[in-house]
């Protein structure tokens, strides 16, 4: 994983943590002066340790975190319209990053205050994210969601797969190969079902791609191959019979609790949430690169409103929430997949970890967060391929005709789209 490569990057990011340190520890510049900043962010979005002791760090301002419940991005967008009370610092989710994009000048252009200079510290899909087609930068990387497969190798141990990492990863390195096993897994009458959840494949296959349901120039693209291809691969499992019946994701891990369910697919993050609801599996699980290539399943940004009232200030704390060290803490205490490659050395990602049978899944994650295609998102992306979800599930759960599912996912897409604006 080009580890040496690593080092470099941790090296740089320090260095630059650094001077912006002592520019904050030598009362410089307009930190000085600063009285209070105020910085908004979701359960989880970032890690409370490491903001509570950033409060203490920054010594020369009252720095005042609020965790923000409800819906974080209406509350945001309000206060940004009522230009009253709006955080000096703020987070912004992943999923919501696109839609503010557009709205890039009620943000501070992170470019003019030094960030292009720590660009080539963090994964270059992810920098693309937070930048405006004119390479402005509003929002800073936070976290990733690389993703992999999570499987029980005693469960794929008895229908006569693999169940190494490495081998499972080659054996299984397309679709259709990982199918193939679904299929042989019936065919061994272990009573499990290879595939879990129908919706998440259809999401992972679009993010293992380069183009999504818009292109940059506006145009609705979502009858087009490579959405038709996603659709196919999504479907077929259930063609196969090697989908089980639809439910819930407290009804898989059970499932998978009783062997039922040997593979699941998500980002780095849900390793935490098989922890919380599995915690007697402690050893049963390992971490497989995923079919086809990674995709991206969430991670998030901070950034700074115009009106922040000391934006070098505010850049410093950013950046230093935000340091190689900080990022490993943050994915200790929150799971958060840091954004910065430099961290991937770090203790906090390589240790190995006991509910994974002693793997260090960071080789697994790292790797896939650093061949992530690039891709574009345009604001109304989300409420564009929500019709495709909706019918994949409909064809999954009620049985309804693939073909019919799709004519309707495409004709419900292309009413959203121009109800947005999209041609």
């Amino acid at each position: 994983m080009e580890l040496s490569r690593r080092r470099l990057l941790q090296v740089a990011l320090l260095s630059a943590g650094s001077a912006a340190l002592a520019a904050c520890g030598s009362g410089s510049g307009s930190g000085a002066d600063a009285k209070e900043l105020t910085l908004w962010y979701w359960g989880g979005g970032l890690s409370d340790k490491v903001v509570a002791d950033a409060v203490k760090h920054f010594t020369q301002t009252k720095l005042k975190p609020s965790v923000i419940g409800g819906d974080f991005k209406q509350k945001l967008v309000t206060t940004l319209t009522g230009r009253k009370f709006v955080p000096d610092i703020t987070g912004v989710k992943g999923e919501d990053i696109a839609s503010l994009l557009v709205q890039a000048d009620r943000f501070i252009d992170l470019n003019t205050l030094g960030a292009d200079k720590l660009a080539s510290q963090f994964v270059d899909w992810k920098w693309k994210q937070g930048s405006t087609k004119d390479g402005k930068l509003i929002g800073f990387p936070i976290d990733i969601g690389p993703t992999a497969m999570y499987y029980r190798p005693a469960d794929f141990e008895k229908a006569g797969l693999p169940s190494k990492p490495e081998d499972v990863a080659a054996a299984m390195s397309t679709w259709d190969d990982y199918y193939a096993a679904g299929v042989k897994m019936k065919q061994a009458n272990t009573g499990a079902s290879m595939v879990m959840d129908i919706p998440t494949i259809f999401q992972m296959v679009i993010g293992q791609g380069t183009k999504r349901f818009i292109d940059e120039s506006g145009k609705f693209i979502g009858d087009q191959d490579h959405i038709r291809n996603a659709w196919d691969l999504a479907i077929k499992p259930i063609q196969l019979g090697i989908a089980a019946p639809q439910a819930g994701e407290s009804d898989q891990f059970t499932a998978a609790s009783r062997g039922k369910s040997p593979s699941l697919f998500g980002a780095a993050w849900r390793g935490q949430d098989l922890k919380n609801a599995l915690p007697d599996d402690t050893g049963n699980w390992r971490v497989a690169s995923m079919p086809s290539g990674p995709s991206n399943y969430g991670g998030s940004f901070l950034a700074l409103p115009k009106e922040c009232r000391n934006p070098q200030l505010a850049f410093q704390i950013v950046t230093w929430l935000l340091s190689p060290e900080n990022q490993g803490r943050g994915f200790t205490d929150a799971a958060l997949f840091p954004s910065s490659p430099a961290a991937y050395t770090l203790p906090a990602l390589t240790a190995p970890d006991p509910y994974f049978g002693g793997q260090k899944t960071v080789e697994v994650f790292g790797e896939a967060a650093q061949k992530i295609p690039a891709s574009y998102e345009a604001p109304a992306d989300a409420a564009v391929s929500a019709p495709y979800f909706d019918e994949v599930l409909s064809v999954w759960a009620k049985g309804k005709n693939p073909d019919t599912a799709w004519a309707d996912a495409v004709s419900k897409a292309k009413e959203i789209a121009e109800r947005q604006g999209v041609n």
